[in-house]
């Protein structure tokens, strides 16, 4: 699934040389992340009404005008994929996969201090670099 996404980003990115007149991605581009932003907003809510509708079908369409929108706006502002799939495995190590980021500071710190951290998630949630047990000497 990732590939998918990082191969619709490169494709969006090679956009960015297209003709707008003729790519709708160089034209979204062009007009900055705040069209695309208002983009991204409107398929979420026709992907939420269709599965409220529970229209399958539908929400499967729109996800994935969704995804390619968000893509693109991800393109707009310099975020790479890597960079989104880095943040969820931070997420992963501290919450759980199925689980969303809390809103409260508090209950971030609760878990955070909670959850026991390898050492080289502990480098990694203090904005660290990474080291090995052998690169820093250890055994």
């Amino acid at each position: 699934m990732s590939d998918s996404l990082e191969r619709l980003y490169l494709a969006v990115l090679a956009a960015r040389d297209l003709d707008p007149a003729t790519s709708r991605t160089a034209r979204l581009l062009q007009r900055g992340p705040t069209k695309t932003a208002k983009k991204v907003a409107e398929e979420a809510i026709e992907v939420a009404i269709d599965a409220v509708q529970g229209d399958a079908e539908a929400v499967i369409r729109e996800s994935a005008d969704l995804l390619y929108n968000l893509t693109v706006l991800w393109a707009s502002v310099n975020v790479r994929p890597e960079d989104v799939w880095d943040e969820m495995s931070r997420r992963e190590d501290l919450f759980g996969i199925a689980e969303k980021l809390p809103k409260s500071a508090m209950k971030i710190a609760k878990v955070a201090f909670s959850v026991p951290l390898r050492g080289d998630q502990l480098s990694r949630s203090r904005g660290a670099p990474s080291t090995t047990a052998a690169e820093s000497g250890q055994k």
